[in-house]
């Protein structure tokens, strides 16, 4: 029997087949990693080859130290010594020749301290020096590097099969690694030649060539991305990225540029819908080509603009924080620059885009920012949430804006600027549905089931019902319109939110700076409060006329928000603000032709809902004296407000027909008129006239003395005293407005008493009538004085 031969067959063909993949690549990755392995460790042995050879380089030699000889011996022989010393090479061995030549060639032989007994290859020691560690390594020879084969398909022949290979392109990995440490160990030795210190204006020059460089760069990337917005998601992520930019020089420049252009770019490839995410069963469907590429940008669009939205936030935080950069790449003076870019670009994105994706996400950044320190960027924010307030026809954004102001308003315990409660007025909210908390305390109704309308209709009224919902439904669709209830819905939540917030520092923080605002935007709202407040504002309003700590133009605001209410909704309840009219009457005084000449106004409106709205309420003494004292008022103040009070008393008296007594001088009734006292009830007006028309009709300014003429009249409707209809068709407000002197000068302006024409030598030459006085008047003067009185015509002519 033959021995059995322990050698390795070559796997077979049909073994090679079911090999497992992963078998194979577990396989070849231990093969690179043992190969990676061995040429780290060739590398680190060269490299401590290396560092001996440049140690011992920098040594100097150092002398062999010579052996003490011992004192001979007197017991050897001489003779034999002298025999050893005298031995010829002839007589060594050759191995042994051979042996102590291999040795001298050596560098250990060399550097060897041959007066210590130790042997060469003693125990390693932690104090010996890197010549000695590398001396004691065991030296190898050049090694090949290994070749790789790749296994191929085998052949089968009649002999068998034969397994077919071949070699794999070496790696140059090492070869790579050996030539960068050269050229580090190449640049360590060379001496570092001097940085040349550039002068300001090569830096000015570098600084422009950069600039234009990347301008350039920024504007090819935006047209390339609005030429065709769906195959370039890649080059508005590389325009994303230049918000980060590393060059100190043109960091900041650059930064406003990129976050200004992406910001355009957004406004027009954004579509005019809102992207919502794709579910699971969505993205496991098959779809089109053309679908899929559509998906796939609205999805890239979508997160590079979330991505923008976090640099925008991130660059205000930074802002805010006032963070200094590890790279210092931006400076702490140009951080309030780039957030106020970056707050413009947040507002024109809010009122651009307020039907895209992050619309809440934009409002929750831009809103607080309006009670920031920064006036510019306060100024900013609350210009975009008044035009947002103005644009908004559904409710959505403003109810989310509105949720915001309250929540700060309240966490900063109402220590904010009147002006974030001042925007709360350009709500567009003139409806809502007031009986709708009533709705939502009462049990609903119940909605008819199947089987109710089985049992409660028939069989033809089931048929029509249906086509009839079915009918409601695509005309919904058709109009493509949200339904007036879910609009009436969101004005009413709003609407509750800010009165929240009003009744809240009504009630907490009645000495704030923000009193007159929240009495202002009562007086604009309180026709849309609920009735069961109406009660508890109305005595809260007049706590805070009579306690004085107000100013006359909050007083005013309170007067006009306790009337509103009554004239709205109010007009069921059985109240007679008494008060409120005594205030009124006695406070009329405080205005003047001063700085309170713009409270005038609202001194109109009060009066237009106190009496002319109320007119049934208003007993004919309250009317007496209302007019009497607007007409006392009207020789104090500017003529714009002299207009409207006077177009408010030709409301009254047509509004109030028996009070033309006060037109008639020859009328007499009990009592005397007290122009003092406070009460308009019991001042007998009844007993006066109005003098002052007779002083207004000779008024410098011409409205005025028509509308007085025509008082005195009787203020007609018709006839030759009628005002024109340009006068008489406009409210006492809008004449107010129209006949305003803020511009400091005459409206309208005064006409010339003298016509004038221009002569050659642009001198202006007096009429013919005013020559012929000057003449009449030289004719009467004596003959001495001809002589000036001619030089006086010259002069004149």
């Amino acid at each position: 029997m033959k021995p059995r031969r322990n050698r390795k067959q070559a796997p077979s063909f049909r073994k090679l087949l079911k090999t497992s993949k992963i078998k194979l690549d577990n396989k070849l990755r231990n093969k690179q990693f043992k190969q990676e392995s061995s040429a780290k460790k060739r590398r680190k042995e060269q490299k401590k080859l290396r560092e001996a050879v440049r140690d011992v380089g920098s040594k100097a030699p150092v002398p062999l130290e010579r052996v003490k000889r011992k004192p001979p011996d007197p017991t050897v022989n001489e003779d034999h010594e002298l025999e050893e010393e005298s031995m010829p090479l002839d007589m060594i061995d050759e191995d042994d020749l051979q042996l102590m030549r291999e040795m001298a060639q050596r560098a250990s032989f060399v550097t060897r301290d041959l007066s210590s007994s130790e042997p060469v290859h003693a125990t390693k020691r932690k104090g010996d020096s890197v010549i000695e560690k590398y001396e004691k390594m065991p030296r190898r020879m050049k090694m090949e590097p290994e070749k790789e084969v790749i296994h191929l398909l085998p052949i089968k022949d009649k002999s068998g099969i034969i397994p077919q290979s071949m070699e794999k392109p070496a790696c140059l990995s090492s070869a790579v690694v050996q030539t960068e440490d050269q050229e580090e160990e190449m640049e360590a030795e060379e001496p570092e030649e001097p940085v040349r210190v550039l002068s300001t204006e090569e830096l000015i020059e570098h600084r422009r060539a950069t600039l234009d460089q990347k301008k350039v760069h920024i504007a090819s990337l935006a047209s390339a991305i609005l030429a065709d917005p769906e195959n370039s998601i890649k080059k508005l992520k590389e325009l994303r990225v230049m918000v980060m930019e590393q060059d100190s020089t043109v960091a900041v420049t650059i930064r406003k540029l990129v976050l200004i252009s992406l910001m355009e770019i957004f406004k027009d490839i954004v579509p005019s819908y809102k992207i919502r995410p794709l579910t699971e069963e969505e993205k496991a469907a098959r779809v089109k080509k053309d679908t899929q590429k559509l998906r796939e940008f609205e999805e890239g669009l979508v997160s590079q603009y979330k991505f923008y939205l976090e640099n925008l936030e991130q660059t205000i935080k930074d802002w805010k924080q006032m963070k200094t950069k590890r790279n210092e790449v931006v400076s702490l003076k140009a951080y309030r620059g780039l957030a106020e870019v970056a707050v413009m670009c947040l507002c024109e994105l809010m009122l651009s885009l307020s039907h895209f994706n992050f619309h809440n996400n934009i409002i929750v950044l831009t809103v607080p920012l309006i009670d920031d320190k920064c006036k510019k960027i306060a100024d900013m924010c609350t210009e975009a949430v008044k035009k947002l307030f103005r644009q908004d026809k559904l409710g959505h954004s403003s109810l989310a804006a509105v949720k915001i102001i309250s929540g700060l308003v309240k966490s900063r315990n109402y220590c904010v600027r009147p002006e974030v409660l001042n925007i709360l007025l350009y709500l567009r909210i003139k409806e809502v549905d007031v009986k709708r908390d009533v709705e939502d305390i009462a049990p609903k109704q119940k909605m008819m089931t199947y089987k109710d309308k089985r049992k409660n209709l028939s069989r033809m009224q089931r048929k029509w019902k249906k086509t009839e919902e079915k009918l409601e439904r695509e005309l919904l669709e058709a109009e493509a319109s949200e339904s007036k209830e879910k609009k009436l819905k969101l004005h009413t939540e709003t609407l509750n939110i800010v009165f929240l917030t009003y009744f809240r520092i009504l009630k907490r923080a009645q000495k704030s700076v923000l009193l007159p605002a929240v009495l202002e935007g009562l007086a604009k709202f309180a026709h849309l409060i609920n009735l069961e407040f109406f009660d508890d504002l109305l005595v809260v309003l007049n706590k805070l006329i009579e306690s004085g700590d107000l100013t006359y133009r909050e007083s005013l605001h309170c007067v006009q928000t306790a009337f509103n209410i009554l004239s709205g909704q109010g007009d069921v309840l059985n109240i007679d603000p008494l008060n409120f009219y005594t205030h009124l009457y006695k406070t009329l005084f405080g205005l003047s032709a001063g700085s309170a000449n713009d409270d005038t106004v609202i001194a109109l409106q009060c009066l237009e809902l106190m009496l002319t709205k109320r007119r049934k309420q208003v007993s004919p003494q309250r009317a007496l004296a209302f007019i009497k004292r607007l007409s006392v008022l009207a020789l104090h103040v500017l003529p714009n407000s002299c207009i409207g009070i006077l177009s408010t008393n030709r409301g009254l008296l047509q509004t109030f027909p028996k009070t033309d007594i006060l037109l008639d001088n020859e009328s007499q009734g009990s009592g005397l008129y007290l122009p003092e006292l406070d009460e308009p009830e019991y001042c007998n007006a009844q007993n006066t006239a109005l003098w002052e028309l007779n002083m207004l009709q000779r008024h410098y300014h011409p409205v005025v003395r028509v509308f007085a003429a025509h008082l005195c009249a009787g203020a007609p409707s018709e006839g030759s005293s009628a005002l024109a209809a340009s006068l008489s068709r406009r409210s006492a407000v809008e004449l107010f407005s129209d006949y305003s002197m803020n511009e400091m000068n005459f409206n309208p302006p005064v006409p010339e008493t003298f016509p004038r024409t221009k002569s050659k030598g642009r001198a202006y030459v007096l009429s013919e009538d005013l020559h012929e006085m000057i003449e009449a008047q030289l004719r009467e003067v004596p003959s001495a004085d001809l002589d000036f009185a001619s030089q006086v015509k010259a002069s004149s002519s």
